[in-house]
This record gives C-alpha cells, structure tokens and sequence, in this order.
C-alpha cells in the first residue's frame, strides 16, 4: 500500500484527506462493539432502508481504489464510465488518487455539482462530525447519490468481518438502514464480500483525519 500522504502531502486547502490504495483487507486487531441506541425521532425513521442500484466492478490493481469507488457512484447515476476513463479524470497514478477534492470534482464534472467534500479533521470523529455523516449519507442516499469515502485503519462490519487499510484506501456509500445508524458499503478491494453493513460511528472513525464526498 502506498499512501498518498508520502508524495503530496496535504491538498492544497489543507484538507487532511490525502488517499490510498489496497487490494483486499487484512486481518483487524478490534471486535465490534455493542450498537447504539439511535436518536431517530419515529419509528418510522428508525426502520428506514434504502439501497441503491449499483454497477459493482471490483478494483483491478493496487492503486485504482478511488477511480473503482468513483464509478460505483456514477454507476448508480447512469454514468457508464471505466474505470481508466475515472483514473484519468481523477489524475490517479500509481501513488494513488490525491484526495476526496478529487472524487468530489469528477462527481460534480459528471454529475451536475451536487456533490461537496466534508472532511473530519480529527483523529477520531465527535459525535457531531458522527451525525453529520448520517445527515449527509441519507440526504445524498435519498437524492440517489452515493457517497465516496477516503477513508485509513481497520475496523470490523456488522457480520463481524474485519477490514483493514492501514494506507488508506476509497470506498462507496451505497445504502443506509436504522434511519442511518448503519451504512452499506460498497468496497471496490473485496469483491469477496463486494457490499456490507457497518456502523455509522466506525465509518465516521474510518474517515478520520481525511474526508468524503457527498
């Protein structure tokens, strides 16, 4: 894995969202902890689901993780694009994809600009930077958008499967459930597993430090 950090350091806005890639998840060193109660106002709200429709490509190489998590959201957007054609865009190389100001240009480039980067600066979220996550993962969700995440460390789904990227490494939000309190995942280096459930306060944890385009 070769994190980005190494030869561009911090964009140029000073965002802490510099990139990385990997190809498969290694072993994580942390067991899942005991979910949260959600502060969702209804019933209703508290069950909501929504997944959307995705193209699912796995990434083919070391370094394609933020082209591979790009194309997914563009998949669901009716953007048929490679993921060479994404790389390119990006400005991808063998280093990696440089940030989420990255994904969140190409998205807007193709999309229409709808799409903002929101960073987490610390090193682990608050529990402000936790629900505005939820805000933004269920805002964009329900406009059919998925989110990129730039995200670095090891943490554990919901099935109890470890993933870990210790050079950081970019992944789709594709879906939430429980009004939020948990998010689908589309990671593009484990097409083994391809997409799965995980907490809301780990995928805010796994973004710390860099950000995320919603």
């Amino acid at each position: 894995m070769n994190p980005i950090v190494q030869k561009s350091g911090l964009s140029v806005v000073g965002l802490l969202v510099a990139g990385g890639c990997a190809l498969g998840p290694a072993v994580a060193a942390q067991a899942a902890p005991a979910p949260t109660a959600s502060t969702s106002s209804s019933q209703t709200e508290r069950s909501a689901e929504r997944i959307l429709g995705i193209d699912y490509r796995a990434q083919p190489n070391f370094y394609y993780c933020g082209p591979a998590a790009t194309r997914i959201a563009l998949s669901a957007q009716g953007k048929a694009l490679s993921q060479d054609e994404v790389a390119k865009l990006l400005g991808t190389t063998e280093a990696g994809t440089a940030s989420a100001l990255d994904t969140t240009r190409v998205l807007n480039e193709l999309t229409g600009g709808k799409y903002r980067t929101t960073e987490i600066r610390d090193s682990v979220a608050r529990p402000d930077q936790v629900e505005q996550l939820r805000r933004d993962v269920l805002a964009a969700v329900n406009a059919g958008r998925p989110v990129v995440a730039n995200i670095k460390g090891t943490t554990v789904d919901t099935d109890g499967n470890p993933h870990s990227y210790e050079g950081g490494h970019y992944l789709t939000l594709v879906g939430y459930r429980d009004g939020g309190d948990s998010i689908r995942v589309a990671d593009p280096a484990d097409p083994a597993l391809g997409e799965y459930w995980m907490s809301l306060p780990k995928v805010a944890n796994w973004i710390a430090e860099r950000g995320y385009s919603s």
